[in-house]
């Protein structure tokens, strides 16, 4: 555009400005904060919640019984809070048993830390701790009962104890006694009332919230509500049945080896158990003190640890897998956080309620874009593709985090599958950023260098399936079996006796996806030999193809190469006709080797299936056209090109 001087004026495009994230953050603190100051009316309403999420489906039970919809919801809210309160009842009076035997149980402890005393040296830790709490206990002793008198007059004045009565007043005692009840017994009835109601009117509850935050896309809401409800209820019940088994013999066990109320450490162990982590420590911890204080020696201390050693093996090993119901969907990491956070923010209750919460929490950032980042948080998927975690470690020049995650893998896959699945897409991807030009030439090599290194990792697991292929060769299992009973994918052919030739097409990233076709191959029984693509340009690949070679493949990871690809497989064909000679254009589609015509290969492929079953076929090689070579001949005038005369009676005859 010119200005009115006759010059140009360039007009520049503003790109629109990154939404800030200011106003999300600003959202979540504000959430938190009302989390925190309005937790007194918040945490009933979390618990009935829950509560309706795990009654939900016993309701629907009693009804599918025929029962009413109000007497099956009367019914199943009763019974429950029936089952709370005789276990609250029942808590309640062994632990007043359980503090009214401590004073008998001081003897023991007594004894006990003296004879750790007497049982070290002189200079022994035990005894120096104890010196000096014990000589700074004196100390603060003589300063308190020093007393205080006028300067230069000793005090001889002793202090007297003066006790207060008061008349009794038996309002003011009841009210003593009854006012720390009021508060739990109100929060109590607020929660039965809600999950009454909340279970009544669940279909009216969903309707409304479906309109309020999810009306444009009910699909997706749907969607989030049946999945919070099932895992947050198969969490609670199943987790109620994890720890039911666990408490039930610990009771029996305790009881078995003589631990006073062994009904109170069961039941102690079925709630804290809903504690992540922390809850077993404390559930085991308590009767091992109790152990400790009413055994004069250590045998009873032994027989608890071992039963709490078993009981957690027999939980971890057999009962939680066995049910499968008590895996949330949260990774380790996020349940401690999550525990850390929810006891911080509503104390011991909220330390029990911070998984289910948690899982909530996930299922909103799964569904509603808004909170994504809750689910990659909170959640126990990988948040990257394998293909994007092994380019990450192949990126960061890390072998030994690829080999576990490939080890991972193929305990399920083919060496074959992983290649092709996830390991090849691995090299497209950065081929990807080769070409955005993000990728510079060391780190290629270093690429390269990690891919090399992961595949010889790998051998030992390549050697294991050629050696299987070896032991289905010899019982005549036909070539076209399936690898697994109706996955349908025909097994790659038998490459006993056959020899090919793999090298990279253009640069470091193809010579890491030859060498990985290459020991697919040779897991086929085949003879491999594989180059780098260096060693075209240097001549040397005449050197490096092997004697009465099978095949030839030329791998590529970039589309655009097609030309290159023509002109070495014409280089090879030349060469080598009587070999089949082919080029891989990588790609996880292999509809896609449609898109690109080679006339001279024998064969192109886009996948390393397709690949390797077309160097591994019997098919003869086509034939080579002959070399055509163009001369430049004179020109005698316009359009006129003089012809070389081949003879006498070609001369051109002058005039006579």
């Amino acid at each position: 555009m010119k200005n009115g001087l006759g010059g140009s004026r360039r007009i520049y495009s503003i790109p629109p400005p990154s939404p800030s994230r200011m106003p999300a953050f600003a959202s979540v603190l504000a959430v938190i904060a009302i989390l925190y100051f309005a937790k007194e009316v918040l945490l009933p309403l979390a618990i009935a919640v829950l509560l309706t999420f795990a009654l939900a489906p016993i309701s629907s039970r009693l009804r599918k019984l025929g029962f009413p919809r109000i007497l099956a919801v009367i019914t199943t809210v009763m019974l429950a809070f029936l089952v709370l309160i005789l276990f609250g009842l029942v808590v309640a009076g062994q632990v007043t048993e359980v503090a009214q035997n401590l004073p008998a149980y001081q003897t023991n402890i007594v004894g006990k830390i003296r004879a750790l005393q007497e049982s070290g040296s002189d200079k022994g830790i035990v005894q120096r701790l104890t010196s000096v709490v014990e000589s700074v206990g004196r100390e603060l002793n003589s300063v308190e009962q020093r007393p205080t008198a006028p300067v230069g007059e000793p005090s001889s004045r002793k202090p007297l104890l003066v006790e207060i009565f008061a008349p009794s007043r038996p309002i003011a005692t009841l009210t003593s006694l009854i006012g720390p009840l009021v508060g739990p017994i109100a929060s109590l009835g607020l929660i039965i009332v809600v999950v009454i109601f909340m279970l009544l009117e669940r279909e009216e509850l969903r309707d409304r919230f479906i309109r309020l935050v999810g009306y444009g896309d009910l699909h997706r809401t749907t969607e989030a509500l049946q999945e919070a409800g099932s895992r947050v209820a198969q969490y609670l019940l199943m987790q109620l049945v994890v720890n039911c088994a666990y408490g039930i013999p610990l009771a029996l066990g305790l009881w078995a080896v003589g631990i006073p109320n062994a009904v109170l450490w069961g039941m102690l162990a079925i709630v804290l158990r809903f504690v992540p982590y922390i809850g077993p420590v404390i559930a085991a911890v308590l009767p091992l003190f109790l152990a400790f204080a009413v055994d004069p020696g250590w045998s009873l201390v032994l027989w608890v640890a071992a039963i709490f050693l078993a009981l957690e093996l027999t939980s971890n090993n057999i009962v939680e897998p066995w049910l499968y119901g008590s895996r949330t969907g949260l990774s380790p990491l996020a349940i401690i956080v999550a525990a850390i956070f929810w006891a911080w923010l509503w104390g011991p209750v909220g330390l029990i309620l911070s998984t289910p919460l948690t899982v909530c929490l996930a299922v909103l950032g799964r569904y509603v874009p808004q909170f994504e980042f809750l689910e990659v948080l909170f959640g126990s998927e990988p948040v990257l593709d394998p293909k994007e975690r092994l380019y990450q470690r192949l990126l960061a020049g890390d072998p030994d985090e690829a080999t576990d995650l490939a080890e991972e893998i193929l305990e399920e896959d083919y060496l074959e599958e992983y290649y092709g699945k996830v390991a090849i897409p691995a090299l497209l991807l950065a081929e990807q950023d080769r070409r955005r030009g993000v990728l510079t030439a060391e780190q290629m090599e270093q690429v390269f260098g990690t891919a090399i290194t992961l595949v010889s990792n790998l051998e030992e697991i390549a050697r294991e399936e050629e050696e299987e292929q070896e032991d289905e060769t010899a019982d005549e299992t036909p070539l076209t079996a399936t690898k697994d009973e109706g996955e349908g994918d025909e097994e790659l052919p038998d490459g006993t006796g056959k020899t090919v030739f793999c090298i990279g097409g253009r640069g470091p990233l193809d010579d890491a996806s030859a060498v990985m076709l290459a020991q697919v191959l040779q897991v086929q029984g085949a003879e491999v030999v594989a180059a780098r693509h260096s060693d075209i340009a240097s001549r040397r690949s005449r050197d490096l193809v092997p004697n009465g070679a099978n095949a030839i493949v030329v791998c590529f990871l970039n589309f655009d190469s097609v030309r290159h690809a023509g002109i070495l497989v014409r280089r090879f064909k030349r060469m080598y006709p009587t070999t089949r000679v082919g080029a891989v254009l990588w790609s996880e589609n292999d509809e896609d080797r449609q898109l690109h015509q080679l006339p001279e290969a024998d064969f192109i492929a886009s996948t390393l299936t397709t690949a390797a079953r077309e160097m591994l076929s019997d098919a003869p090689p086509s034939l080579v056209s002959p070399r055509r070579l163009r001369i430049r001949r004179p020109k005698t005038g316009i359009g006129t090109a003089l012809q070389a005369p081949s003879g006498p009676a070609d001369r051109p005859q002058g005039p006579e």
